[in-house]
């Protein structure tokens, strides 16, 4: 599809071009642009200025739906329509399936295919058919104006490396929210990220930090991690943190508190309860698909887990599963901790005995563990292989069929999209708790956290 006239405007460009014993050089650009802004028409000017003729492509809402595109708000011929608007597009056309870019740059002829830097080295396979540019990161595109429609908020990262947790790349993916900031108490590591991340600005200054963003995502350790948050908070910021948020339960119970009273979200990274897969795996599990669950058996490895993250924030997902399946009725919680020579723990098999049932996890660092998530029921079983904390299938062994049943849902990227999808939703509907994870359920966390380190 493209505009009316194309053919007859392709054919006068050829033959002025001809005429005039030149080669004219024709460029293409892709997008959504959903919810059009500044950056979406720099990137399209910018690429009007490499060449003669501009191409964009419009993906359309199957190919969003396919690719992991979340929370689109305009249509497809809005968005071609805010295109079309610019003035720089010589035609437009609709990318509507994987591949299509190689057939456009031969059909069309194309020298230059222009494509974000947040993109970087992902369609380098292209350069056999054509030049790949990859133009900067736009900066600060959330204008007073957009922002006072609701329709895009400003994410800052507190950060103590230049490790982003996912979420750079990830807003891609998610309409209505752009990473422009981070802080961190060293400059040198401020400036670090947002160089990497080709970030608006930088901040050693908190409270300055706080004054540019809408929504804080806290990436840090225990140690200054609710003194983050709760400042945030207190200037009105939606948070996201790495979980878990405290060990203290009093802390935990201020910290969702005053997120109620100042109307914002508070939640945890935990991806898990933000997947589809695993919703559903515990909605059939309470619905008797397996009889009546026994035992929920969770193995992970602090080395596979988001590339070694420490005790504390990988066991958290385990224990998040167990709950989610067998409840806040645990009675007794051990561990059976095993360290090194150096005194470094190394290995850890923790149990959660409920009344009628026991949830079982196996955590180790710098082991060849095999992580898995088995429940089994009176009725059968069902099994998330491999890194199960981040998953899009699960299966099912059940009483009476001698097959396999297979379950397979939807899943991109490492699932931090879910999440921000969710917390936009919350944003729109004014809602003050989290709905995947309940306060209570975060508080159950803590106290079976606290009861493996009294035991440590």
């Amino acid at each position: 599809m493209g505009d009316s006239g194309d053919n007859t405007k392709r054919g006068l460009w050829n033959q002025k071009f001809v005429q005039k014993g030149e080669i004219m050089k024709k460029v293409i650009t892709y997008g959504t642009f959903d919810l059009f802004h500044q950056g979406h028409y720099n990137i399209i000017k910018r690429a009007k200025e490499l060449g003669d003729y501009l191409i964009v492509g419009v993906t359309s809402e199957s190919y969003d739906i396919e690719r992991g595109k979340l929370n689109v708000q305009d249509s497809l011929l809005k968005r071609i329509e805010n295109v079309r608007s610019t003035g720089l597009a010589d035609e437009i056309i609709i990318e509507e399936y994987q591949g299509q870019k190689v057939n456009d740059i031969i059909k069309y002829d194309i020298d230059i295919l222009v494509i974000g830097s947040d993109w970087k080295g992902k369609f380098d396979y292209l350069k056999n058919y054509c030049e790949v540019r990859y133009l900067p990161r736009t900066k600060n595109i959330s204008s007073t104006q957009i922002r006072d429609q609701g329709t895009i908020y400003r994410v800052g990262v507190v950060a103590e490396n230049d490790q982003d947790g996912g979420i750079v790349e990830e807003t891609r993916y998610v309409s209505g929210i752009h990473v422009e900031s981070v802080f961190a108490q060293e400059q040198q590591t401020a400036e670090k990220f947002c160089e990497k991340y080709e970030l608006n600005s930088c901040e050693t200054d908190y409270e300055k930090f706080l004054s540019g963003v809408d929504i804080v995502y806290v990436r840090c350790g225990l140690k200054h991690r609710v003194d983050y948050i709760e400042r945030a908070i207190e200037q009105g910021k939606y948070v996201i943190s790495d979980s878990p948020l405290t060990l203290d339960p009093d802390t935990l119970k201020r910290l969702f508190y005053k997120a109620r009273q100042q109307g914002v979200v508070l939640v945890e990274k935990l991806m898990l309860v933000y997947l589809r897969a695993f919703n559903q795996l515990v909605w059939l599990t309470h619905g008797d698909m397996i009889g009546k669950v026994l035992s929920v058996n969770c193995s992970i490895s602090q080395d596979d887990f988001e590339g070694g993250k420490s005790f504390y924030e990988t066991v958290v997902h385990a224990i998040c599963a167990i709950l989610k399946i067998l409840g806040k009725g645990c009675v007794e919680v051990t561990s059976n901790a095993v360290k090194n020579d150096e005194g470094k723990y190394v290995y850890d098999v923790i149990t959660m005995k409920y009344p009628d049932a026991l949830g079982t996890i196996e955590i180790g660092s710098t082991l060849d563990m095999e992580n898995e998530l088995v429940i089994l029921g009176t009725k059968g079983r069902v099994t998330i292989p491999n890194d199960w904390w981040n998953t899009g299938y699960f299966e099912a062994k059940v009483e009476g069929s001698e097959f396999l049943k297979r379950f397979s849902f939807n899943f991109e990227g490492n699932g931090f999209r879910y999440l921000l999808q969710e917390l936009l939703i919350m944003i729109s509907d004014k809602r003050t708790e989290c709905t995947r994870l309940f306060y209570e359920e975060s508080e159950a966390i803590v106290d079976i956290l606290r009861a493996i380190t009294g035991k440590q």
